[in-house]
């Protein structure tokens, strides 16, 4: 299994190779070469496993000889032993042909839990054959940075460093990430939104001196074994209500595009999906894109749903890649007009994207309206992220079976929850003691000579 560059100027990899590199030295991001395709047997067959059996067997033809079998299974066995349920992703039925994939039972109540415990335990074993170290550096609108936290922490082999917007994400996310003791995580509080804080993460990529001197890596949803560990919950869940004998969507509230791509990887493997639906919040940038064929940024805008607020949507790049024949140049040019403030999609590429993908949009005023609303009905409480893709997933009901996702534990988003219905949720037991915890951080300008700085000083000799 080989993997390539969204913009094809960059060396062909391995999966270990990929997993490592992040993005990729063209400034692209790497994808499967092709896609392998499951045999609906070998779908139907899923049915009744355990999650992590799943797992293995959708991810195991994308890792080469990365790992052997044994080994792989373990990984997964150490990936999700920590999380709250013994189904890992259940489902719970809100109403006829409307189902919620609770996907926040993972250490740290989000969906980030799936890929990221799983993507720690990978690099740790790769790491651990070859003595070397690394450095990890990811940008969070929230969820990203604390199941990063929790996954690398402590880990012998890997420095970690997350760049958060301060004062945008809630004091649940951000206690998550500044209050681990571990001497080789670090958190950086940065001024500016998320799109400032993902955009010096892949200025210190296209800087290759920096990038080699400090073994740079990254475990944003640039990297391909994210988008591959979060595929797994699209089958699990899709099977449960009779895939392959029948046809599922689903609805994915997304700003970064990374979880609803991997329900696209899922439907080019076999599974069949009906459609997926893009769910946004206020900075409705893809649900416009998809709508008018024009993605032209205008920024951010702070909401309830902070982990949503996004402009630059870097997932979206390899669904381009596909939309435009895998034209790399194509890509490259389309993202060289971003930087100027957005691009048109060609009639072509617009037509195969709405093809496989619809999309909606959920106002600040709707989403407190269908927290409230959906806990009166059915008993769920809902995060403002998870509300905005139940909004969007009524708009879209029908004869075929509707799962939207459930991305976040409501009690990460507290005020937000309470302000809705009145209650405020409370977070596990397991994690009771959050708010007395002493916090270590780090506040830095928006500034890629200064976050160098404080990087190369802290994972120097």
């Amino acid at each position: 299994m080989k993997y390539i560059s969204t913009r094809g100027a960059a060396s062909v990899l391995s999966f270990a190779e990929a997993m490592m590199t992040g993005l990729a030295r063209d400034g692209g991001l790497y994808v499967p070469e092709a896609v392998p395709v499951m045999r609906k047997d070998d779908i139907a067959a899923l049915a009744g496993l355990p999650y992590e059996e799943i797992a293995f067997r959708v991810m195991r033809p994308f890792l080469g000889d990365t790992f052997e079998d044994d080994e792989f299974r373990g990984l997964i066995a150490k990936a999700y032993a920590g999380f709250g349920h013994a189904a890992r992703a259940p489902l719970v039925q809100l109403g006829p042909n409307h189902f919620l994939l609770e996907l926040f039972h993972g250490p740290t109540l989000a969906f980030k839990d799936f890929a990221m415990q799983l993507i720690g335990q990978m690099m740790q074993a790769a790491l651990a054959k070859t003595g070397e170290r690394i450095t990890i550096v990811g940008a969070t609108s929230g969820d990203t940075g604390s199941a990063a936290m929790e996954a690398f922490r402590g880990l012998a082999n890997v420095d970690l460093f997350i760049l958060y917007p301060h004062g945008r994400v809630s004091e649940v996310q951000r206690r998550q990430m500044t209050t681990p003791s571990e001497a080789n995580v670090h958190a950086l509080a940065m001024d500016g939104d998320f799109d400032d804080c993902q955009a010096r993460v892949k200025d210190m990529f296209n800087d290759f001196a920096f990038r080699d001197g400090v073994r740079l890596a990254g475990v944003n949803s640039i990297n391909w074994a994210r988008v591959l560990a979060q595929v797994v919950y699209y089958f699990s869940s899709a099977v449960s209500l009779g895939a392959p004998h029948r046809a599922v969507s689903f609805t994915v509230p997304t700003g970064n595009f990374g979880d609803i791509f991997a329900g696209y990887i899922a439907r080019k493997m076999g599974l069949p999906i009906e459609k997926l639906v893009i769910a946004t919040n206020q900075n409705d940038i893809l649900d416009r894109a998809m709508r008018t064929g024009s993605y032209m940024t205008d920024g951010v805008r702070p909401s309830i749903s902070p982990s949503m607020d996004i402009q630059v949507s870097s997932n979206f790049e390899r669904a381009l890649f596909d939309a435009y024949g895998r034209d790399g140049g194509a890509v490259a040019q389309l993202m060289a007009e971003l930087k100027a403030g957005g691009f048109a999609i060609s009639q072509g590429a617009l037509e195969m994207l709405r093809a496989t993908f619809a999309s909606g949009r959920c106002s600040e005023e709707e989403t407190v309206a269908t927290i409230r609303t959906t806990h009166a009905a059915t008993g769920e409480v809902l995060c403002p992220h998870s509300a905005v893709g139940v909004k969007v997933a009524e708009e879209h009901l029908g004869a075929i079976p509707m799962i939207t996702l459930a991305t976040a534990h409501p009690a990460k988003f507290p005020d937000a929850v309470e302000g809705a219905m009145g209650l405020r949720p409370s977070l596990p037991a397991r994690m009771g003691d959050l708010y007395e915890r002493p916090e270590r951080l780090t506040r830095v300008a928006n500034d890629l000579a200064a976050l160098q700085a404080i990087i190369r000083e802290r994972t120097g000799p």
